[in-house]
């Protein structure tokens, strides 16, 4: 009778939150990749099914086997792990690289080991959700700032330095490319506003590493060695593999590496990357050059500019600094509506809508893609631009 009675529990909980998710328009699908006008996905650079990424994994694979069978700690970590590390290392300016088998595991282990009672988290109001998850799991304190705004970073900062019982340890986190309006984070003056308050400055760059012309948004900044930043990165968008990575730069690079080796709950019980994936990673970073990131920026910029071109979209699409371009909706029932029309006239874009959007507007995000054909492009940017004046019509 109690299985039973537990059974039906579940049964009604299940069944409210989906009516509630569907009244809301917030119901979700695991779309499936078909032959599509690519605008939706992280690939930025192509280099997914580029023959060399793919021959890496393949030998890899054929080597080493399909799984690295244990975590880094155990027997899991393979020449590729270390290989992989040093050229992260070289390509974004920094001294030292721990690889994990996601992003989101390199966030959620990196603010795990910088938490506890004695530490704050600052997040940008626009940070990631593994950002938020890591920090809240942390088991530190934690508190928002108003994004991209260094007066509101620094009077949280400035309140926790004149509380009576301030926290020692401060980590103020952020993107330096925002992964739903491509906004970029002003590094330089929050490095130098956490170094006044003797904080670290969290950097994620899963939006930046290998879209930008320096390769990495904290190196461009000046930042690679810098004393108080730490650097996330994902493997899985330009660089088209898989993985995650922290990144060490100055003088300390080798103690946080040490500490995170020691203490990162998702490095240590977790399974370590795959070999492939790792191979094809590092293929891809040696093929990340700035003519490719330049074929990015280039069809970056024309999604801005043919979006903007149009009457009903003058001003939609902001500047970005990365592949991510975002067009403002008028409604998440248009948004959805869009992508909707957008696929079955074969071109895939994102639809971000509440609670998914940090700023509670909904958007369509266009991904740009440096193997694109311009003409291909702007034909499927005419069809974009139409859709969704009809919709909004």
């Amino acid at each position: 009778m109690t299985t039973l009675a537990t059974t039906a529990s579940w049964d009604a909980w299940l069944r409210t939150r989906s009516a509630v998710r569907t009244a809301r328009d917030m119901q979700r699908s695991d779309n499936s990749r078909h032959a599509l006008f690519d605008l939706a996905s992280n690939d930025y650079l192509g280099l997914s099914s580029h023959p060399r990424v793919r021959q890496a994994a393949i030998s890899a694979l054929n080597c080493l086997g399909t799984g690295a069978t244990a975590s880094r700690v155990a027997s899991g970590t393979w020449q590729i792990h270390r290989e992989l590390e040093a050229e992260l290392s070289r390509y974004t300016g920094r001294s030292q690289a721990l690889v994990f088998s996601s992003g989101y595991c390199a966030n959620l282990g990196l603010l795990g080991a910088l938490g506890g009672p004695g530490s704050l988290m600052l997040l940008d109001a626009h940070a990631h959700a593994s950002l938020i998850d890591g920090a809240r799991l942390s088991g530190a304190g934690t508190a928002r700032f108003e994004h991209n705004n260094l007066d509101d970073a620094r009077a949280k900062l400035h309140a926790n330095a004149q509380s009576p019982a301030p926290k020692p340890r401060v980590v103020v986190v952020v993107e330096s490319v925002y992964s739903v309006l491509g906004d970029a984070a002003p590094l330089q003056q929050l490095a130098e506003l956490c170094a006044q308050y003797n904080a670290l400055l969290l950097i994620d760059e899963a939006h930046s590493l290998a879209t930008v012309p320096a390769g990495s948004a904290v190196n461009a900044a000046g930042l690679a060695q810098a004393e108080n930043v730490l650097v996330t990165a994902t493997l899985s968008k330009a660089l088209g593999a898989q993985g995650g990575a922290v990144l060490f730069g100055g003088s300390r690079a080798e103690l946080w590496r040490e500490h995170l080796l020691n203490t990162a709950r998702t490095f240590i019980f977790d399974t370590a990357l795959a070999p492939a994936a790792a191979a094809a990673a590092h293929a891809a970073l040696e093929l990340a050059t700035g003519e490719r990131i330049a074929g990015l920026a280039a069809n970056a910029l024309m999604i801005r500019r043919v979006l903007n071109a149009e009457e009903n979209l003058a001003g939609r699409v902001e500047q970005a600094p990365g592949a991510v371009q975002s067009v403002r909706m008028k409604s998440p029932q248009q948004a959805l509506l869009a992508a909707a029309l957008l696929r079955e006239h074969g071109i895939a874009v994102s639809c971000f809508r509440p609670p998914s959007v940090p700023d509670g507007i909904s958007r369509l995000r266009l991904a740009a893609h440096a193997q694109q054909d311009p003409a291909e492009l702007a034909a499927a940017l005419k069809v974009v631009a139409r859709t969704i004046s009809d919709v909004e019509s």
